[in-house]
């Protein structure tokens, strides 16, 4: 690590946080300190504005008002500082598809500034530890989806960050990558490291997270730990119906043409 982060001490943030999008307003006003050392989820439904927000917080959207900082540095006064201590696997990220997955870890572990030796020993130990050697010397563009959430995971990992954000790095992900990257990843939180990702799969930031955020309509509407944000008498799936506001949603009576046989 860059810099030594424990438990106790805030790896991010954020205050006062707005982004529109000409009428639409996708982050008002979000206020929050996650804690370093953690697994952390934000979590809330399609559209709640997870992406937009941790666009802004890792300085790849600009935010129309607000500041952040990630382990004491400011996003956009210091970005360098920041850049160097945070790892970043966005949703939808376009990679170099005509490199092989080793060419594609050594071209980010120049740019990143680390001796070759270096880049070459970490970047075996990650092929290895996310069951990508075998497929070290194919092009990316013949990669599956799995292989290419495995090979973005490595290169956001390459450069030890203090921080790593994961923008829904499951989905699509078929089972047995997905138990590679968790594992990954709860080896990098136990070092003393943070986690930070967007999901709207409440079972998956249950077994995986011990710390959360409910996002609805641009705003934070609960965080803290699983327990205190879930209680002890629901699941975070209830817990999250209820702080969106979906508990006892009519779904179907609207739809009593549906099923049946009728047409």
């Amino acid at each position: 690590m860059t810099e030594g982060t424990t438990a106790g001490q805030v790896a991010v943030r954020v205050q006062g946080l707005w982004k529109r999008f000409g009428e639409q307003v996708a982050v008002a006003g979000v206020d929050l300190e996650l804690p370093a050392g953690r697994f952390v989820g934000l979590v809330g439904p399609n559209g709640a504005g997870k992406t937009t927000t941790l666009s802004m917080v890792t300085g790849l959207l600009r935010p129309d008002h607000g500041s952040v900082e990630v382990v004491g540095h400011d996003v956009w006064r210091d970005p360098a500082q920041v850049k160097a201590r945070i790892g970043v696997l966005p949703e939808g990220l376009r990679l170099f598809e005509r490199l092989s997955g080793r060419e594609l870890l050594a071209y980010t572990g120049r740019l990143r500034g680390l001796p070759g030796a270096e880049v070459d020993k970490r970047a075996t130990q990650l092929l290895d530890v996310l069951d990508l050697a075998g497929a070290q010397h194919k092009l990316v563009v013949d990669y599956s989806t799995g292989m290419r959430k495995k090979i973005a995971l490595a290169s956001a990992l390459l450069h030890n960050p203090e921080v790593l954000f994961l923008d829904e790095p499951f989905e699509g992900v078929d089972p047995v990558s997905a138990q590679t990257i968790r594992g990954v990843l709860e080896r990098y939180t136990a070092s003393g490291a943070t986690v930070v990702f967007s999901s709207h799969v409440m079972e998956l930031v249950e077994s995986l997270c011990d710390w959360v955020a409910v996002m609805a309509a641009g705003r934070i509407r609960a965080h803290g730990t699983l327990a205190e944000v879930r209680g002890t008498e629901r699941s975070l799936q209830q817990a999250f119906l209820e702080l969106v506001g979906a508990n006892g949603r009519d779904t179907g009576s609207d739809l009593d043409w549906l099923g049946g046989g009728a047409r």
